[in-house]
């Protein structure tokens, strides 16, 4: 048993991008480091988990930060499949304020140097309130940063809830051969009976 609150260690298999993933979409991982419990391993390092993507916001133009959350349901060990969960796991890009304010600033020094070579300290300062219009006009334009996590990229997940060896996920198997499409009467009866009274 894997007790509820244990951390795993994962490296992504497979791409995620605030810009491309959709919900839904599968997340793949293995596992960095093997899970011990009370110090004996009990998965080893390079097993697969998968799951899902659970939310996306692309990066906006004016506010709101790009962000992508999934979450793992799945894990595979020495060729069984487990069901598990995981608490979600959310990337959020890094703000972009100190970015804009200085396309602002450079916008309104460019455009009060070519006011000030025209028209004197008057066209500067109309050279500044036009530059920095067409700076903000650049930050509405331009998208902020994209969260995207490649194949590599290192994640950490909590397990939310145990993981026993009776959660495998295993299909039910098919009757024999010599059962199918046979009455109750004729499975009962023994070997060289011939249903005769």
């Amino acid at each position: 048993t894997i007790p509820a609150g244990t951390t795993l260690r994962l490296q992504l298999t497979s791409a995620v991008a605030s810009d491309s993933s959709k919900v839904e979409d599968t997340v793949r991982a293995e596992l960095r480091r093997p899970i011990t419990v009370d110090g004996r391993e009990v998965v080893p390092a390079g097993a697969d988990v998968n799951g899902r993507v659970t939310a996306v916001q692309r990066a906006g133009r004016v506010k709101g930060r790009a962000r992508v959350a999934f979450r793992f349901d799945s894990m595979r060990v020495d060729g069984d499949n487990y069901e598990m969960d995981t608490a979600g796991v959310a990337r959020q890009a890094e703000a972009t304020k100190s970015e804009d304010a200085t396309k602002i600033a450079v916008g309104a020094g460019a455009g009060a140097a070519i006011g000030a070579l025209v028209g004197g300290g008057d066209g500067a300062a109309k050279g500044a309130a036009i530059g920095g219009a067409g700076g903000t006009g650049v930050v509405l334009a331009t998208r902020g940063r994209e969260v995207r996590l490649g194949p590599g990229a290192s994640s950490t997940a909590r397990a939310s809830s145990e993981l026993r060896s009776g959660n495998r996920e295993r299909p039910m198997a098919d009757p024999p051969p010599a059962s199918r499409n046979q009455s109750p009467a004729r499975r009962r009866a023994g070997p060289g009976s011939r249903g005769e009274t």
